[in-house]
């Protein structure tokens, strides 16, 4: 690879998702590059980027939209923060790649995909589990027919935060589990069926700062398949999904963040027969990145467009809306 193959990458922030997983990975990918990130703060900006490697570091976020040798921007802020400067960034030239959940609401995610149109640049939700060969491999069997007719979809992503101060503890700051975590449970429902649910509900217990720390939610999709999930950010650490039809079963024990150092697998049962299907070691994050970053290169759209990001945060509305009116208190 020549320089001129590489896409520039600006980081927006020096969160910690970035500085553990989604940095070390553009830097192992075959045509993208971290050439600089920003903080608020000078001092902690410099600090990040000698830590890892990053030539520039800059005191403001505007300094680094402004950054000509910066293609494109990863955007990790938190999710109230997502809408403003990735906007910023798209007025700025940048083409962003943005943690999920995309926006607060459907209606910031439909302004970003509008500004980002109006400039001419590209918008990603980074949901890394999506390119990974192991999602990959199950929708096409899904698709294929391994389970029959699909019935039923559950899917579960829990993890305890560390900190009580963790921003997706603040409701102010759209935090919460289904918001968090349950994007990804909704998101796999979404992905394996091919449609929106015509129909959700959801039952949240939620912390005196407005967040919900634990959630469960039903949804009916159009075809007559079933899905409920489970999510939260106070439990021990899970993330599983389950897909049952009228004649098989496929489950995968590490759904979401799959483990990048080690095999992992998928687990079918068609009929009274039982298969492992073992998937060899890779980055998801790498692959995602190398994904965003293909398509600016090959001006193409992202595999999966920033419409389909409004789709999810549309449906997350009404799973928050819902679970906000079968709200209890955190004991």
């Amino acid at each position: 690879m020549t320089m001129a193959d590489k896409i520039r990458w600006g980081i927006l922030s020096t969160a910690r998702i970035g500085r553990n997983q989604v940095i070390p990975a553009i830097q192992a990918s075959i045509n993208g590059e971290v050439v600089a990130v920003a903080s608020r703060d000078g001092e902690k900006a410099r600090e990040f980027a000698a830590q890892l490697s990053i030539p520039t570091a800059h005191g403001a976020y505007d300094d680094l939209l402004a950054d000509p040798n910066v293609d494109a921007i990863y955007n990790p802020l938190p999710n109230s923060m997502h809408a403003e400067w990735s906007i910023r960034a798209a007025e700025a030239g940048k083409h962003v790649l943005c943690e999920k959940p995309l926006a607060s609401d459907a209606t910031e995610a439909q302004q970003m995909v509008d500004a980002f149109k109006r400039h001419g640049v590209q918008l990603a939700e980074a949901f890394m589990y999506r390119f990974h060969p192991q999602t990959l491999r199950v929708h096409e069997m899904v698709n294929s027919g391994a389970v029959g007719t699909l019935h039923t979809i559950h899917a579960t992503f829990t993890f305890p935060v560390s900190r009580d101060d963790d921003i997706r503890l603040l409701g102010s700051l759209a935090g919460g589990s289904i918001m968090d975590v349950g994007s990804y449970c909704v998101g796999v429902m979404r992905l394996m069926t091919g449609e929106e649910p015509i129909a959700v509900s959801a039952f949240g217990q939620f912390n005196d700062r407005e967040a919900d720390e634990r959630a469960v939610g039903v949804l009916a999709f159009p075809s007559g398949v079933l899905g409920h999930f489970d999510c939260g950010v106070r439990s021990i650490k899970a993330h599983t999904y389950e897909l049952r039809g009228t004649t098989g079963r496929i489950v995968v024990d590490e759904g979401f963040v799959v483990p990048k150092d080690r095999p992992t697998k998928i687990r079918y049962w068609r009929g009274d027969e039982y298969e492992e299907i073992t998937f060899e070691p890779v980055n998801h994050y790498t692959l995602m990145a190398e994904d965003f970053a293909d398509a600016l290169l090959n001006n193409r759209p992202p595999r999966y467009p920033a419409e389909d990001a409004v789709l999810g945060m549309r449906l997350m509305d009404g799973l928050r809306s819902s679970a906000q009116s079968n709200r209890a208190l955190v004991g």
